[in-house]
């Protein structure tokens, strides 16, 4: 038990630098609370205080750190999604310049002056010179939809 106890400061402190270098080679928080918490008990060791209270001290101030910032690490990495230039074309309408068959992987629609092939949203066999409605992007093709004219 002494030589447990010799080593233990230096456990919690492997323990505190692995988790920090685990946390140095992500781009996430995943481990700083065990860092802190290796730190903490490594103190409490250096100090002699008991190995089960070391434990207990080690899983608090882990736990601890955990439940205090976790607010501020979910608004940190909470990212605003920044669009596209190509997620502009939802919405807008443009014509078909070739005809738009899905069956046959055939169509061409031009919106704000930009080419794009396109396939129907619908499945629907949209002809050539028909005013479609943008609906989505899926990889480089638009899906569209066919704007009907009121009669």
């Amino acid at each position: 038990m002494v030589i447990l106890s010799y080593y233990l400061p230096y456990l919690w402190l492997a323990i505190a630098v692995v988790a920090a270098i685990i946390e140095g080679c992500t781009t996430q928080l995943v481990s700083i609370w065990f860092a802190i918490g290796g730190i903490a008990a490594a103190i409490s060791a250096f100090c002699g205080v008991p190995s089960w209270l070391q434990l207990l001290i080690f899983i608090g101030v882990t736990v601890l750190t955990l439940l205090l910032t976790k607010p501020f690490v979910h608004k940190a990495m909470n990212f605003k999604k920044t669009d596209t230039n190509a997620d502009r074309y939802i919405g807008m309408k443009g014509i078909v310049t070739q005809q738009i068959d899905n069956t046959a992987g055939t169509g061409l629609v031009k919106v704000q002056g930009s080419v794009w092939t396109a396939r129907s949203y619908d499945g629907e066999v949209i002809p050539e010179g028909a005013d479609v409605l943008v609906k989505t992007i899926e990889g480089v093709k638009l899906l569209v939809k066919e704007i009907t004219k009121p009669e």
